[in-house]
C-alpha cells in the first residue's frame, strides 16, 4: 500500500516517477522543437534546461492534477490508489511539492531570455487550468494538448528569441498528436467517467473516437511533414516519419475494439512516436 512505503518513494509516486511515459510525450516534440530552431544541436545548456524543465513541469503538474482530482480519482479503477486520493500524501504536501518543482523549472528558464520566461508564464497558466478543465469543457484534451505543446513556441523562443509562424505551425501538429493519444487514455476510463459525470474526448467522441484519434495522427504527420519540406530536411526525416505512420497502423489494431489493455497499451507507447521523429529531425541535421 502507498501509506506504508517510505515518504520519498510515496512522493516519487505521486509525481509517476515509475512511469516516465507522461514526461517523454512532452521531451521529445520539445527537443524536436529545439533542433529545428537551432538548425541542428542546440548547446548543452539549452539541451539542459528544457529537459530537465519538462522533467519538473510534468510532475508538478501531477502534483497539481492528483489535488484537483482527488475526490474523483477514488471512483475510478486506475486511480483510485494515487497518494493524495489514498490519504498517503496531503493536499497541503503535495501543493508545496509542486510549488516546489515549478520554481526549479522556473528557475531554469530565468538562465534563457526574457521571451521563454514570458512564455514559461502562459504554460504554467494553462498547467493550473488544465486538471479544472475536466469538470467544463467537452474536450478537455484539446486543454492538454496546449499544455502540452507549449515547450514548442518556448524552444523557439530561447535559441532565436522569438518565435515565428513555423513554431505555431508545429504546435498544431502537436495539438493533434495530444488529442490522438490523450482520447486513447481516455478510453481507458469511459466507464468510470461516465458513472461520476467527468467530462473527456472518448465520452463526446462517442463511436467516432477510433476514426477521430486515426485523423488527428493523420494531420499529426501531414504538419510536421510540411514543416520538413520547408525546412528541407533530408530523406531520412521521412523514412522515420514512414515508421511513425507504421506505428499509428499498429495503434488502430489496439484500440479498433476499444478494450482497455490495448488502448492503455497504445498511450503508454506514444512516446516511441515521438522519439521516432526526433531521431528523423537530429539525423536529418547531422547529415546535412
Amino acid at each position: 500500500m502507498t501509506a506504508n512505503l517510505p515518504r520519498t518513494a510515496v512522493y516519487l509516486d505521486l509525481i509517476r516517477w515509475n512511469r516516465p511515459a507522461g514526461w517523454l510525450l512532452l521531451l521529445w516534440p520539445t527537443l524536436s522543437a529545439l533542433w529545428i530552431a537551432a538548425e541542428g544541436f542546440p548547446g548543452w545548456h539549452l539541451l539542459t534546461v528544457f529537459t530537465l524543465g519538462t522533467i519538473l513541469m510534468r510532475s508538478a503538474g501531477c502534483c497539481i492534477n492528483d489535488v484537483a482530482d482527488r475526490d474523483f480519482d477514488r471512483h475510478v479503477k486506475r486511480t483510485a490508489k494515487r497518494p493524495v486520493t489514498t490519504g498517503a500524501v496531503s493536499v497541503r504536501e503535495a501543493l508545496g511539492l509542486g510549488a516546489m518543482l515549478a520554481l526549479l523549472a522556473f528557475a531554469l528558464v530565468l538562465t534563457t531570455n526574457a521571451i521563454t520566461i514570458t512564455y514559461s508564464v502562459g504554460a504554467l497558466a494553462v498547467t493550473l487550468i488544465y486538471p479544472y478543465a475536466k469538470r467544463f469543457v467537452s474536450m478537455p484534451q484539446a486543454v492538454l494538448g496546449v499544455a502540452f505543446s507549449f515547450g514548442i513556441p518556448m524552444a523557439f523562443a530561447a535559441v532565436q528569441s522569438q518565435v515565428p509562424p513555423l513554431a505555431w505551425v508545429l504546435m498544431l501538429g502537436n495539438l493533434f498528436w495530444v488529442l490522438a493519444y490523450d482520447t486513447e487514455y481516455a478510453m481507458v476510463d469511459r466507464d468510470d467517467d461516465l458513472a461520476i459525470g467527468m467530462k473527456t474526448s472518448a465520452i463526446t467522441l462517442g463511436r467516432l473516437d477510433v476514426p477521430v484519434v486515426m485523423a488527428c495522427y493523420v494531420f499529426f504527420i501531414l504538419i510536421w511533414s510540411l514543416a520538413g519540406v520547408f525546412k528541407y530536411f533530408s530523406a531520412i526525416f521521412y523514412v522515420a516519419l514512414f515508421a511513425v505512420l507504421g506505428q499509428v497502423v499498429w495503434h488502430y489494431t489496439l484500440i479498433r475494439t476499444r478494450a482497455r489493455e490495448g488502448c492503455f497499451k497504445a498511450f503508454r507507447l506514444n512516446h516511441w512516436l515521438g522519439f521516432t521523429l526526433f531521431v528523423g529531425i537530429v539525423a536529418s541535421y547531422a547529415l546535412k
